[in-house]
């Protein structure tokens, strides 16, 4: 009997993580989510990756607390023993992340360090936490943004971020060689979902802007991106190793 890989999404309970989380499913991956507050969106989205033929475990954590970490890995080395009898996982997703849409001269220093911790140090640390759990071959994605490639008004502090995020994963390319751990991002366009409270997804007004701005003439959806991802975490794709790959439906070009 081949043993199923298992992915950790974090922020994989709703949006483009929840999506990646059913694709893998289906392609015959094992999912842990983690969620932040919201239970009731972690248990439906493991309902629908056993539906889809997954096993799956849900856990509550704070990317953007890194004091947090040492007893997620914990808890996580319990939950890998319980539900698969394992002490490693094979894939890494950061995904999990929240939004800002400010002008630079708005954005305050708390708006500006929240952003930093769940984008850029929680990702760092949590990665750092996490590598004695990844099987060696196994494989690491990094979720970026078109908006690290073009500058769009009001983005520059999430932006930034994201830029660091994409410098980040060329290291970890690098340094995990000796593991044959490979590292990329992937940078999604405007994506209608609820992520930074919709306005891509609600404001037809921003939809419109958005899909005259993209070759394909639409704004994005999460059933473009969590294909994608369950892609590139295939065998077809293991020798694509730090790159940035942007899945925007041609933005901006």
């Amino acid at each position: 009997m081949t043993t199923r890989p298992i992915a950790l999404i974090t922020g994989g309970s709703r949006g483009l993580g929840r999506n990646t989380a059913l694709h893998l499913a289906r392609k015959g991956v094992d999912v842990v989510l983690t969620y932040r507050s919201r239970v009731d969106e972690a248990k439906t989205a493991i309902a629908e990756i056993e539906a889809a033929g997954g096993r799956a475990a849900a856990l509550e954590l704070d990317t953007g607390t890194v004091a947090s970490f040492p007893v997620f890995v914990e808890t996580l080395k319990k939950t890998l023993h319980e539900t698969w009898q394992r002490d490693r996982f094979d894939y890494l997703v950061n995904n999990a992340g929240i939004g800002l849409r400010k002008p630079i001269a708005e954005t305050t220093e708390e708006e500006f360090d929240s952003l930093m911790n769940i984008h850029l140090k929680g990702v760092f640390f949590l990665t750092q936490a996490l590598l004695p759990l990844i099987n060696d071959g196994g494989r690491i994605i990094n979720v970026s943004s078109g908006l690290a490639r073009f500058s769009v008004p009001g983005s520059s502090a999430y932006a930034m971020m994201k830029g660091g995020v994409e410098v980040f994963t060329r290291y970890l390319a690098k340094e995990l060689a000796g593991r044959r751990i490979t590292a990329n991002t992937v940078a999604p366009g405007a994506i209608a979902t609820d992520f930074n409270g919709g306005h891509v997804r609600d404001d037809a007004e921003i939809n419109r802007v958005v899909a005259g701005m993209t070759a394909l003439g639409r704004a994005g959806v999460a059933d473009d991106i969590g294909p994608m991802i369950a892609s590139l975490l295939s065998d077809d794709n293991r020798w694509v190793n730090a790159q940035r790959i942007e899945v925007s439906g041609g933005m901006n070009i």
